[in-house]
């Protein structure tokens, strides 16, 4: 027979309110800018204008209810104090609750109306010590929460919804085959009708649902003058009393990829949690594998035997079906779980999953290629998904601006293949490329001599140029923003054994060689060059190799004289 738990809560927006101000530092409601015994309501618009949309215990005793226009409310009641309604903000915190109520006592639920929830709780209870204990727990936790709730607990959907908003007692747990008996004294309303047909029962003496039981259905039809009304009554009775099945979508539904493993006997060392899991993660893969899924999130329950449960939850950067790879991600937390008297139940879930897609595999054993999925995984794990970034490519020709640091969860760092034409690039790059001085033999040459941080060093061989054209298309479109730019020149002068070129330090009035508009990325800000550079890879006669680029062209003297930088570093 199936179990239900209806969750009302009669004072969810006010007391969503209490609790965000209390979060966030302000005064609660309760204690200063409301007091307990002042009476507060939250106004909403509607058509006809403003009106009472939640109102507190003292509003009620004062004779206003929810619907009543605020200019009547305070007429009737002159001294209400009232606060904006945020119909948003009540809808998130009733899914926060339906979250973690899903993680503690049933992955089906969904919300029953905008002020309550319903779980099914079918062969739940007896892992709390019963129907009485988890609805004990569950009022309990929500008063520590700040939430009035009224729980009722029955075999159908409908009876428990009518017994949480109508019955006079609080929790109610009904046995099975008693809800007719439950609902007999509840006013009609309880069966979730519409007003009107509500009111219409009333006008016709049906009061109360136990009137509706033996009333002879054709009969109700009759006096309804309506088919359609009539079935309404029916259906909604029906549902109520089990003799219809009512259709129930969960809001959360269930994952659809579960391993779970029971223990005849509770296992109380934290190496049998992991030998569990072993078995979890092989069989939760196997399941993926068939559907050609990875996962992307995974949890972990782990059930003691007091009823009470613990939760670990594990993220990847990248889809993944390898039971080795989930077990090195959740073993490392199972330290941190409490044994208590024992674990009898675990279940591994993938929270999340994505398309896997298959990869071209070779005779070799190994292609030699290292994966570095595994490594960011277990860095974010241990360290937080804030402490662990990587690079991921961005469509620029010029190489600072070629890739940017993101989170390590923000999907795969797909580069693209180099072609073969391209000049091979260093794998040292500078964040930021650094001056030097430059003694070259001709003024649109390689550099012969260059000195860098304070020391000189004699190039034997060099190769290039490699020019790299400006992205004229984003100065421009930085050039026509408002904001007033400005650079620092660089420039140079001459020497009797040959051109001495881009000195540091100078300034000249023409040079435009770095825009001062930047290009903010996760960590560090880029200038986009408005000149076009000329790299070369040169070897001093240490045999240290180095990407070296000529900024501006001599032709262009209008820019001031070109400058050289270092940018790069070779093995």
């Amino acid at each position: 027979m199936s179990r239900f738990v209806s969750i009302f809560l009669p004072h969810l927006p006010i007391e969503r309110l209490k609790r965000e101000r209390a979060v966030s530092g302000a005064a609660p409601i309760s204690d200063t800018s409301v007091p307990a015994d002042r009476p507060f309501a939250l106004v909403g618009s509607e058509e006809r204008g403003l009106v009472l949309t939640a109102v507190n215990a003292e509003s009620v005793r004062q004779g206003l209810a929810p619907g009543l226009g605020l200019a009547d409310a305070r007429a009737i009641c002159p001294h209400l104090l009232t606060a904006p309604a945020a119909p948003k903000k009540d809808e998130d915190a009733l899914l926060t609750l339906a979250s973690w109520a899903s993680a503690r006592y049933s992955p089906t639920l969904n919300s029953d109306g905008d002020d309550g929830l319903w779980l099914d709780v079918t062969g739940v209870p007896h892992l709390f010590g019963g129907e009485g204990a988890l609805l004990a727990d569950l009022g309990r936790r929500l008063a520590r929460a700040g939430f009035t709730a009224r729980l009722a607990l029955a075999e159908t959907l409908g009876g428990a919804h009518a017994l949480s908003r109508f019955a006079r007692v609080s929790p109610l747990i009904v046995p099975d085959g008693k809800i007719g008996e439950a609902l007999l004294p509840l006013p009609v309303e309880a069966l979730r009708l519409e007003p009107e047909i509500a009111l219409l029962l009333k006008r016709l003496g049906l009061k109360r649902i136990g009137q509706l039981y033996d009333l002879p259905r054709a009969s109700l039809e009759r006096r309804f003058h309506s088919k359609d009304a009539a079935e309404a009554v029916l259906l909604r009775l029906d549902q109520a009393l089990g003799r219809r099945e009512e259709p129930r979508a969960p809001l959360l539904p269930a994952p659809d990829f579960v391993a779970r493993l029971p223990f005849p006997d509770p296992l109380i060392t934290h190496d049998g949690v992991i030998a569990g899991l072993d078995h979890l993660a092989s069989a939760l893969c196997r399941k993926l594998a068939r559907a050609g899924r990875g996962a992307r999130r995974v949890g972990l329950w782990v059930c003691r035997a007091d009823g009470s449960s613990f939760l670990i939850e594990a993220g990847l950067s990248a889809p993944s079906c390898e039971p080795k790879h989930l077990l090195g991600l959740l073993q490392d937390k199972v330290e941190a779980i409490d044994m208590g008297f024992g674990v009898d139940l675990m279940a591994l879930a993938a929270l999340l999953t994505e398309t896997l897609t298959p990869s071209q595999t070779t005779l070799a054993k190994s292609d030699g290629k290292a994966r570095p999925e595994p490594l960011i995984d277990r860095l974010v794990n241990r360290l937080g998904a804030r402490a662990v970034r990587r690079l991921y490519p961005q469509a620029s020709h010029i190489p600072e601006l070629a890739q940017r640091l993101r989170s390590a969860f923000a999907g795969p760092s797909l580069w693209p293949e180099q072609p073969p034409h391209k000049p091979p690039r260093p794998p040292l790059l500078l964040s930021k490329p650094e001056p030097l001085e430059v003694l070259a033999e001709i003024p649109e040459g390689p550099p012969a001599r260059f000195t860098w941080r304070r020391v000189t060093r004699r190039v034997i061989k060099a190769e290039g140029p490699e020019r790299i054209a400006p992205e004229w298309w984003r100065a421009l479109a930085l050039r026509s923003k408002p904001t007033p730019l400005s650079s620092p020149g660089l420039t140079g002068r001459s020497s009797n054994s040959g051109p001495l070129i881009g000195k540091p330090g100078q300034q000249a009035n023409k040079d435009q060689g770095v825009l001062d508009a930047r290009l903010r990325g996760h960590d560090t800000e880029k200038a986009i060059p408005a000149r076009p550079r000329d790299y070369y890879r040169i070897e001093d006669e240490d045999g240290r190799r180095y990407w070296v680029f000529r900024e501006g062209l001599y032709q262009e003297s209008e820019h001031g004289l070109p400058s050289w930088f270092l940018h790069g570093v070779f093995g």
